[in-house]
């Protein structure tokens, strides 16, 4: 079940990251030239705080 979880989340966390990348080429009226990068990073902050709240709360939600 812990998969499916993660799965879920992970392809929660895809969208989101593609929806922000958009809202800041949005903001600077132009696309980036290192648009991979940015999402990437974008990606890579969302998944290391979702999953790291989600190991902290993982305890609590056990038992």
């Amino acid at each position: 079940m812990e998969i499916v979880f993660f799965t879920i989340i992970a392809v929660v966390l895809y969208v989101a990251a593609g929806w922000i990348l958009d809202r800041i080429e949005i903001y600077l009226g132009k696309r980036l030239e290192q648009r991979s990068v940015v999402y990437f990073v974008i990606l890579l902050v969302l998944a290391v705080s979702v999953f790291a709240a989600i190991e902290r709360l993982a305890p609590a939600l056990k038992g």
